[in-house]
């Protein structure tokens, strides 16, 4: 288990998915490439992230899709997520 891995996610998704992402094939993929990225140049290895979720691309649609302005960052990822059965735990 990750702590890192999975507190960086739940930040990520709380700072990166806009309300006005569309819950589509394209636009999660940029999505988890830029969280790749950004995880790497933190020095946080993909592991330590998909071993916290079943899936990475559904954990970032579902963030996509639960979105609400007014709740940002209450979504969740990993153990924690208020969650919509994607991740392990």
């Amino acid at each position: 288990m990750s702590a890192r891995g999975i507190n960086f996610l739940d930040r990520w998704l709380a700072t990166n998915v806009p309300e006005t992402t569309k819950a589509d094939v394209i636009s999660v993929d940029e999505l988890t490439h830029k969280l790749i990225a950004d995880a790497k140049a933190l020095g946080i290895k993909r592991g330590e992230i998909d071993e916290e979720v079943d899936s990475l691309y559904r954990t970032i649609l579902d963030a996509i899709v639960h979105y609400d302005a007014g709740l940002r960052g209450n979504f969740k990822s990993g153990k924690k997520l208020i969650s919509h059965g994607h991740t392990r735990g």
